[in-house]
Order: C-alpha cells, then sequence, then structure tokens
C-alpha cells in the first residue's frame, strides 16, 4: 500500500466526519429545532479553559492532519515536534484499522442516539437516555471513537505532535467523563445508576453490583 494511500484514507476519513457530524448536528437544529451543543460556557475557571483548548486544539489537529496529506512540506508545528517516531507499515495498517473501527461505532451512536444527540449534558433539555445498540456496550461510544481516531492517526503519520494529540485527547476525555457521569446521575438517576452497573465505560459489562453511595458508584 503507498503512502498515497494513507493520504487518501486520512483525507477521506475527515470529510466523512466533518460531513456526518456537520450535517446531523445542522438538520436537528433546523428540522428538529434541538440544539445538540449544550456544553455551556463557565464564567470563569479551569472548565472554560480546557474548553477553549480543546476547541483550539481540535483545529490545529485537523489542520495538520490535512498538511500531512499533502505533497509540500508546510507544518504548523516546529521540527522537534515533526520527529517521526514510528514509521511502520504494520502500525499504518492498524492505525487505518482503529479508525474504521472508530468511524463505525460513531455512525452506530448517531443511530442509536436518534433525537437524544448532545454534545454536552444539557439539564434543561437532556434528552432521553440511550442504552440500546452500540450503547448496550459501550456507555461512551462517541468518546471511544474520538480516541481511537486520534491513535489511529498518530500510528498512519507516526510523528510526535500526533503522539502527543493522542495522549491529550484519551487523558482528557477520560476527566470529561467522570464530569459527565456525575451529572448523568443527578439528570437520570436511578434509570442511568442500572445502566451504570451493568454497561462498561468504555466497553463490555459490568457485574451488578450493589452501589452504596453517590462517590463510591463513580469511582469505584
Amino acid at each position: 500500500m503507498s503512502p498515497e494511500l494513507f493520504d487518501y484514507f486520512q483525507i477521506i476519513s475527515l470529510v466523512f466526519f466533518l460531513y456526518v457530524f456537520l450535517g446531523r448536528t445542522l438538520y436537528m437544529r433546523v428540522c428538529k429545532n434541538i440544539r445538540v451543543f449544550t456544553l455551556g460556557v463557565a464564567k470563569q475557571g479551569v472548565q472554560q479553559v480546557i474548553k477553549l483548548s480543546v476547541l483550539i486544539g481540535l483545529s490545529l489537529w485537523i489542520s495538520e492532519v490535512f498538511l500531512y496529506t499533502q505533497p509540500g512540506k508546510a507544518r504548523i508545528f516546529p521540527p522537534p515536534l515533526t520527529i517521526l517516531l514510528i514509521n511502520s507499515l504494520a502500525a499504518k495498517f492498524i492505525g487505518v484499522v482503529l479508525i474504521v473501527i472508530g468511524q463505525i461505532v460513531f455512525t452506530l451512536a448517531l443511530i442509536a442516539f436518534s433525537d437524544s444527540w448532545r454534545v454536552g449534558i444539557g439539564q434543561q433539555m437532556p434528552g432521553t437516555l440511550v442504552t440500546t445498540g452500540i450503547f448496550a456496550i459501550t456507555r461512551n461510544p462517541i468518546f471511544v471513537f474520538v480516541d481511537l481516531y486520534f491513535v489511529g492517526t498518530f500510528l498512519i503519520n507516526g510523528t510526535a505532535i500526533f503522539l502527543i494529540f493522542a495522549v491529550l485527547i484519551v487523558i482528557g476525555l477520560h476527566y470529561q467523563i467522570l464530569q459527565e457521569e456525575k451529572l448523568l446521575f443527578l439528570t437520570y438517576g436511578i434509570i442511568y445508576q442500572n445502566y451504570y452497573r451493568r454497561t462498561g465505560r468504555y466497553f463490555g459489562r459490568r457485574s451488578q453490583q450493589k452501589v452504596l453511595g453517590s462517590s463510591k458508584y463513580f469511582y469505584q
């Protein structure tokens, strides 16, 4: 498989994601009058910094992915961050597989979400808690998709900057999941509690253990 085919794959994957994500968002806003983005804006503090950093980082990541698929040498980040850490055909194929699996998980999540899809949790209009389809296997399929996409992109391109992005996104999304779990418990109560007990945070089924308190519940 030539390097150009990996570049084409990255472009097609990126266009597919943006088309589906933005298309679904616009459809729900225009046709359903549903605001998908319910993240809110913190007035001050670490939450606002994190959200702003994520938006800036995602924009830089998308731009860098696009630049890496082009024949020129233009890069956003300086040379120390563009050092090639891995350049294996096997790693590139694994990266492709991870991205494809992620795209499938993402698509299945949107299908299962239907009109309940939100980016963040809106307490005023939270939507119905979805526990079927891909959500019966993982409580956070969208986050799983993003993790797989970033790790897969690193394996394809192999440079330090994509490794940094992958590490930061995995850590950052795990933190976001922990915060959302608290809000989901407050919003959906016993329904989410039962769902939490039987379905894994990332993948798998959990034991039906009794939860004794909300703080132990979220951090056991």
